[in-house]
């Protein structure tokens, strides 16, 4: 193989993980944890909070503080978990990450 085929190889490859990064950036992802639900983006920012106030009383709060960062958690990895998976196919390929 030449180098010039290995060059085009390589820049196909670095618009299809370009098209992935992409598509997982745009894609939304929920955590939930008890009366606590976070949407977060494939950036991982936080789109929105939701909190079922109607099952929450005022002295629960330090365990709807501690359910918000369960669901965020959950939330961000369910994000990682599909970059991962999408992007395993690249995984052996050095200096792409």
């Amino acid at each position: 193989m030449n180098m010039q085929a290995i060059m085009k190889q390589a820049q196909s490859m670095q618009k299809e993980i370009e098209k992935i990064k992409e598509e997982i950036d745009q894609t939304e992802f929920m955590g939930e944890s008890s009366f606590v639900s976070v949407r977060i983006n494939g950036k991982k920012e936080v789109l929105e909070v939701k909190i079922d106030h109607d099952t929450l009383e005022k002295e629960d709060l330090e365990i709807m503080q501690d359910m918000i960062v369960v669901a965020m958690n959950q939330a961000m990895k369910k994000v990682d978990d599909i970059t991962e998976q999408k992007m395993s196919k690249y995984a052996s390929i050095p200096g792409l990450f």
